[in-house]
């Protein structure tokens, strides 16, 4: 009897071994490239059958001076704002003492010196192009190389920003790319686009318009300016997109580096779980404090994603509310650079907005914003890549087979292990962790994004 059962626990071991064992290698596989049409129409509807212009114009960003006149009168008027709750300094939001101190900044130094903020806006070049009906902006900053010395090797670099932010996160990042330097061999050629819907790059028109179509586009511009192999790098959007570019199209994408990567398909979900119950199986212990479980994860996400619900399911509710609503517009985007540089700031009256920034740094971000209009159109990508969530899906379990690197900075709202990432980057040659830093290090820590991206390029040697 004893034999039989011996037997039958051995059948049922087996049995239970080979389900999990194939359940495994479901989750484990690589998916297959969802079919998206490289050329797909995004623009409003035509009578007549779309011709792309092919052409690349340099591109002028100057404001009309009423806007601006329009824009002081605005903010001259009354502000009604609700006084802060005694004791409270970000942890409800903007706190409205300090958003009377930036409508003033705002108002009476900023904008009195308007030309002066667009002529440092205009440094860079600027250009647009179309693509997919779509008119995209982006700034071209072309290398420098020093006289006398051997010529540093080129590499094109797409470069992405995410939301709340802009091109303008970039101004102090791209002049170290473009710049010989003794701690790398390459220099760099930058394409920084304005993502469609941001800034000056016109939105869609169409539903279905997600992050896999956005990833077409960046890569059909960079094709457009010429660049058949290029490295992306980005944070926020820019490191899903730029994530997805490297996954849909490997024969350009010579290498990726993200100060977020991360993985969203089954087998890095599954990790993801039991990294949170065995962290010592997926996490070195010298950078344990940066992975702090589910538990964190689902606090920061009833903590700091409502804004993400709500432009997932309605942008344009919240749209229609900023539009022509310059106060509301820099609260809703400001406090992203309180809360998103350092959760520990959220208990300070001025939300820690000047240690990392200056006024001027933070209002060139929202002037963008609010000249173009932009802002329902920026917010829809969250909306658009919900619908179109099922590219999205199958694109997560594609692996970047191109060479990556994957840098973390402490105060980012969630890090991702290299074991948590290993079937997402096979080809991972670049992992660091930063003790400083938040979710925007290009606009913050320019000079250590870029000895961290350099490092990665050095490592990978694009030879």
């Amino acid at each position: 009897m004893a034999n039989i059962w011996a037997r039958i626990l051995v059948g049922a071991l087996t049995i239970l071994v080979a389900v999990g064992y194939k359940n495994y290698r479901d989750l484990s596989a690589p998916g297959k490239r969802p079919d998206l049409d490289n050329n797909a129409y995004w623009g409003p509807t035509l009578k007549e059958p779309y011709r792309e212009n092919k052409a690349i114009l340099p591109f002028d960003i100057s404001v009309k001076p009423e806007v601006i006149e329009d824009l002081i009168g605005q903010l001259s008027r009354p502000l009604k704002a609700q006084a802060p709750l005694e004791g409270v300094g970000f942890q409800y939001g903007f706190n409205a003492n300090e958003l009377a101190k930036v409508v003033k900044y705002w108002r009476d130094t900023y904008l009195p010196k308007w030309s002066e903020r667009e002529q440092y806006l205009k440094k860079l070049d600027h250009y647009q192009t179309e693509i997919q009906g779509l008119k995209i902006h982006f700034i071209h900053a072309k290398p420098s190389q020093v006289k006398g010395q051997k010529p540093k090797k080129v590499l094109p670099l797409l470069l992405m920003h995410g939301w709340p932010g802009t091109v303008r996160e970039f101004y102090d990042f791209i002049p170290l790319l473009t710049t010989p330097s003794d701690k790398s061999d390459y220099v760099f050629e930058v394409i920084a686009p304005s993502l469609p819907g941001y800034g000056w790059s016109q939105g869609s028109s169409k539903t279905g318009f997600g992050v896999a179509q956005v990833a077409v586009v960046m890569r059909n511009l960079m094709l457009r300016v010429g660049f058949n192999k290029f490295l992306v790098q980005g944070g926020d959007w820019g490191s899903i997109i730029g994530s997805n570019v490297a996954s849909l199209f490997p024969e350009n994408v010579l290498g990726y580096h993200s100060n977020m990567c991360g993985n969203n398909s089954p087998m890095g979900q599954l990790k993801m779980v039991l990294a949170s119950f065995f962290p010592s199986w997926f996490v070195d212990s010298e950078y344990a404090d940066f992975y702090k479980g589910l538990g964190h994860l689902f606090s920061t996400i009833m903590e700091e994603m409502g804004y993400a619900h709500i432009q997932a399911s309605k942008p344009d509710t919240i749209g229609n509310a900023l539009i022509d609503n310059p106060t509301g517009l820099a609260s809703y985007i400001l406090e992203k650079f309180s809360t998103w540089t350092n959760t520990a700031f959220r208990s300070l009256p001025d939300g820690g907005l000047t240690k990392r920034f200056t006024y001027d740094q933070l209002l060139d971000n929202v002037m963008i914003y609010y000249v173009t209009n932009s802002i329902t159109t920026s917010m829809r990508l969250y909306s658009e890549s919900m619908v179109a969530s099922q590219f999205a899906l199958a694109v997560d379990s594609l692996p970047i087979k191109a060479k990556a690197g994957c840098t973390r900075f402490a105060h980012e709202i969630t890090h991702f292990s290299d074991s948590v990432l290993a079937n997402k980057f096979p080809n991972l040659v670049h992992s660091s962790h930063h003790r400083d830093g938040g979710h925007f290090p290009a606009f913050e820590l320019p000079q250590q994004l870029y000895d961290d991206f350099v490092s990665f390029v050095q490592k990978a040697n694009f030879s």
